[in-house]
Order: C-alpha cells, then structure tokens, then sequence
C-alpha cells in the first residue's frame, strides 16, 4: 500500500510483464523450435544427399564403371546396377546429349517411376535434388550429378531416386524434434535468466519516469501559485478548480491524455495574468472598457506561455478556451457550441461555480441552490447544457465536500486525483 492507501501498481506490473515475457518467450521458442527442426531436418537430407552423390561419383570413375568410352552402354548398366543395390530405387545414366544409356529399378522402383513426372532437357552443371512427397505423404529424393570425364568434360548425367524408408525418416524427424525442442528450452531458460534484469531496468525506467513527472506537476503547482498571489489569491482556488473540473469530467467519461491536460490546464488557466499591469489586476472597483481589452489579453500570454513549455503545452486548450461561451459571445475566439474544446467547456462550469461558491474579499460564498440556479439559468448560452445536467447531479456532493475541506484537505484530494490519472 502506498501513503495514499491505494494497492501497489507494481504488483500487477510484475504480473503483467511477467506474463508478456513469458508469452514472447513462449512464442519465440517455438518459431525458434520449429525452425530449428526444420533446419536439422533439412541438413540430414543434405547429409544423406552428400553421401550419395559421393558414392555415386566414386563408383563411376572406377574403370569398370565410367560410362564413357567404347564400353560406355555396358558400364553405365554395371554402374546403375551398384547404385541401385547400394542407394536408389532408380537409376537413370544418359550422354551428355540426353540419351539414355541404362536404366536400373529397385523392387519398387519401377511403381515409383510411373508417379513421378517426366523431366524435360537437361543442361545443369552442379549435382542438386528435390524431395518430393508422393500419394501417402512418402518422401522421395531425387538426385541430378553431371558426369564429367578427364578434364573435366561433360560425359553425362546421372538421375537416381530414392523413397526414405520410414525408419530412416522416423529417425530423421526424432532428430529434428529433438534439436527443436533443444532450442526452445534454451531461449526459455535464457528469457527466465533475463527477465529479472529486464524488471530492473523497466523498474528504474519507470521510477525516472515518475520522478519526471512528480517534478513537473510540481513545477505546475508553483506556477499556478504564483500567478494566483498576484491575483490576491492564495493559490488554493487553482486546486479547487482543478479537482471540480477532474470531477466532472470523469462523469463524463473522459480519461488519459485529455483528462491530464485538463488538470494542467485547469491549474494554469490565468497564467496569462502574470504579464497584466497591477494596476489593472488588482484595482477594485469595475474595468473601464480599455483596461478590460488589457485584461482579456491574458487568455493570448497565457498560450504563448503553455505553448512553449513542453509537458505544460497540454493545458494550452482550457488556457485558451476557458472564457469562450457556448453561444459564442466569449473571447478571444468567439468560438461556440462543440468548437470549444471539451475541456474548456468543462472548466469553463468548474470555475464559474467555484467563483459563486467560495468566499472573496468583496463577496460572501452563495448557497448551493443559488449557484445552481445560475448556472441553470445560462446553460445554452454561457455553458453546454449536457454539462450543466450531468453537473446537477454531482454539485450538492462537491459543493459539500468544498465547505467541508480545509486548504490541506483540498490539496489532497487534487493529489488523489492527480496520482490516479497521472499513474503515480
């Protein structure tokens, strides 16, 4: 439990990264399993390929063998013979033009023969194969190797074909299974050594990252503070309005991004009047006309000021917006209707009723019903009247929480509420 008595968010952090890096471990060990598998698989077939070839070209250039040469027919049967007893199912030695010399079967060879598809020209120059998987999902490699003669001229070819005994392939695949799943227990055994690391570092991340954060919502309180002593105030009307407006808007339903901005701006909403002439900020009786053109210049200064502050730019729409009017006979914009921002029309609410309900020194607070009523009285005109009805039935609560709350009391509630939709 932290001060504020709310549940440790870390708990549910381990769990949640505990999970994330068990379900990536997970998936990679098996892509990296399969793959594996694949591959062990695939350099068995390579393995038993290469020991073909070799023996193949080995026996033919045995002199008894070589296909080439007066007794050329006569050894290439000799030579497809031997291989068909050492290796393949089927043999085939053709001249270097195509023709076929010999042609030897193995007691299924001849069936295996009728299934496979006939080959057009030849002309390759390096041994190769395929695998092919005939009806009943047998495997059956087949074997290209030119024949070269002494200086390396192109004598021939040979064509063998081999059906993988279901031992061999049993055996093949139980390799494959094993090198696979040989590679996923290490990429979890490596992501279990990893993950207490990777914790720490994302723990240290997000500690940096709510440090950052607690400073700039400090940063915010003292701006706010200040521009408010200026105004005669003692700062704790920027926490009032910022928490009714918090209040409201979670009413509605507004959360994240646009709910922080709304305590920001809410905060700094008058950060403008620190460049108004004090003689205008605190003179007490009403504006005259030019000296209400001087204060309304606020609302600009206070966007140029948010604007360019980083983090504090996300309150530059109540600080623009909180003086526009839902009939749009506010300033500076004349903006009306949902071209407010959201936001501004929710303080806009907040800071009215804060102003009606709380003690000046030129004016005693109202009652709540007072203060209902005039907000009533301009929704439409001054206030969205959605807002205005889904802040009917909030106000008696919040109107009795502010008479009851102390200054130390009403920072802690913004505190409560700052820490929840900041994720402190």
């Amino acid at each position: 439990m932290d001060k504020l008595g709310r549940m440790s968010p870390m708990l549910p952090f381990h769990r949640k990264l505990a999970l994330g890096t068990a379900g990536v471990a997970l998936a990679v060990a098996a892509l990296a399993g399969l793959a594996a598998g694949f591959i062990a698989h695939d350099k068995a077939e390579d393995t038993l390929v290469a020991q073909a070839t070799e023996d193949t070209q080995r026996l033919l250039r045995h002199e008894g063998f070589r296909p080439e040469g007066v007794q050329a027919t006569r050894n290439a049967q000799a030579a497809a013979q031997a291989l068909v007893a050492a290796h393949f199912d089927i043999v085939q030695i053709y001249t270097a033009g195509g023709l076929l010399m010999a042609e030897q079967f193995s007691a299924d060879g001849r069936a295996l023969d009728a299934e496979l598809p006939t080959r057009g020209a030849r002309g390759y120059t390096q041994p190769w194969y395929e695998r092919r998987f005939l009806p009943g999902r047998r495997p059956l490699l087949r074997l290209f190797i030119p024949l070269r003669g002494e200086g390396q001229a192109l004598t021939g070819y040979l064509e063998g074909a081999r059906l993988v005994p279901d031992v061999q392939r049993e055996r093949m695949l139980a390799d494959a299974r094993r090198v696979g799943l040989l590679v996923a227990l290490a990429v979890l055994v490596c992501s279990a050594a990893l993950y207490p690391l990777v914790l720490r570092l994302n723990r240290d991340s997000q500690n940096r990252q709510r440090e950052l954060l607690e400073s700039h919502i400090a940063m915010m309180e003292a701006l706010g503070r200040a521009i408010a002593r200026r105004d005669s105030d003692n700062g704790i009307h920027n926490y009032r309005v910022a928490w009714i407006s918090a209040t409201l808007a979670e009413a509605v339903g507004l959360h994240g991004t646009r709910m922080q901005e709304l305590i920001v701006g809410s905060f700094l909403h008058d950060v403008g009047k620190i460049g108004i002439p004090e003689h205008i900020l605190l003179k007490p009786g009403p504006l005259s006309p030019e000296e209400m053109l001087i204060m309304h210049t606020h609302v600009a200064a206070g966007e140029d000021i948010v604007s360019g502050s980083g983090w504090l730019a996300g309150g530059q729409a109540v600080v623009g917006g909180h003086h526009e009017k839902w009939d749009g006979t506010g300033y500076p914009r004349g903006l009306a209707g949902t071209d407010i921002p959201l936001v501004a029309r929710i303080f806009a609410i907040a800071d009215v009723f804060d102003a009606l309900c709380s003690r000046r020194p030129y004016k005693e607070p109202v009652p709540l019903e007072t203060a209902m009523q005039a907000l009533r009285s301009e929704a439409g005109k001054h206030f969205d009247p959605h807002l205005v009805q889904v802040f009917d039935q909030q106000a008696a609560t919040v109107y009795r929480t502010l008479v009851e709350a102390d200054e130390e009391q009403l920072q802690a509630l913004l505190t409560r509420m700052v820490r929840k939709h900041f994720s402190l």
